[in-house]
């Protein structure tokens, strides 16, 4: 019973609104797991660590939509975030070869020497909407984790915690990270890698460089795809307590000094920007965080 839209209605009937009806079936499944562990040793000597595992997956199960004859056109059976776009071979040569290629009718969009080829899929000459194939993972990911453990001898106490997630995709925004386009700035990682008649590099990480938005190069496709997995240190902080003895010299009840930070360190495929920052780099970079301190009772 989700609420779709009707994909069946000719236009020949005259409805200036979509129609919609509760067409569509989904289904999803996944686990929840958390795990605690805490040991004391001895007098000195403590112990405890923590972690969770998320795994969850939805697909459609039917979807209102058209018969296509690409079965991969299809959305029924699909992860529900899948994602459909153009697979990429490389960037065109030249004017020459792009214009002995297949006709690419993606967009009304001119193209040429440093835009990117798309793979005629179905074969008839043309890159069209049928070409249009399931491509990467789903943008929300399948398996979310984190991990941490704390211990604690005499006074010196440590804790850590990670946090990562894998089984997703996500792209480049091309349309947003465009050079040059509405005074956007020029990313280090596109001016040290990008498609010039100079070197001609055919697999630059982007292509040619223009003055305007190339709408050829910025519909979905493999080309900007991504893989979204990461782990990073979220939290770490180190701490010294002093003893009772002192304290009580001092008439204090308790000090404590501590070092803290967050988003100390990230492991990731993707290396133009912070991962977590998705597809467009020039938005607001996740901070790392330091802190030195101390608790004091009086």
């Amino acid at each position: 019973n989700i609420l779709m839209a009707r994909s069946y209605i000719p236009s020949t009937m005259g409805l200036s609104y979509t129609l919609r009806s509760n067409a569509g079936e989904a289904s999803g499944y996944g686990t929840d797991l958390s795990l605690e562990y805490q040991k004391i040793w001895n007098t000195d000597f403590w112990t405890s660590a923590r972690a969770n595992f998320t795994y969850a997956v939805g697909k459609y199960d039917v979807y209102d939509e058209p018969y296509y004859s690409e079965k991969w056109r299809l959305s029924s059976g699909k992860p529900i975030s899948q994602q459909w776009g153009y697979i990429a071979e490389r960037l065109f040569v030249d004017d020459a070869e792009a214009a002995n290629a297949p006709r690419q009718e993606i967009t009304s969009a001119a193209y040429g020497g440093g835009d990117i080829k798309y793979a005629d899929v179905n074969g008839d000459g043309r890159i069209t909407d049928a070409d249009a194939v399931p491509i990467g993972l789903p943008t929300t990911p399948e398996i979310i984790y984190g991990f941490g453990f704390s211990t604690g001898y005499k006074g010196f106490d440590l804790s850590m915690f990670f946090q990562g997630l894998t089984n997703e995709s996500f792209w480049i925004d091309a349309n947003h990270t465009s050079p040059f386009v509405d005074e956007t700035a020029l990313l280090q990682a596109y001016a040290d890698n990008y498609w010039s008649e100079a070197n001609g590099n055919i697999y630059a990480t982007w292509p040619r460089l223009s003055l305007t938005r190339n709408a050829n190069n910025n519909v979905r496709n493999t080309w900007f795809m991504r893989d979204g997995t990461f782990l990073r240190l979220k939290s770490a902080e180190l701490g010294y307590t002093l003893p009772e003895r002192l304290t009580q010299k001092i008439r204090i009840k308790n000090l404590r000094i501590y070092l803290n930070g967050t988003n100390l360190f990230l492991w990731s495929k993707f290396k133009l920007w912070d991962v977590e920052m998705g597809g467009n780099g020039l938005g607001y970079p996740i901070q790392r965080v330091l802190n030195i301190g101390l608790n004091l009772t009086l």
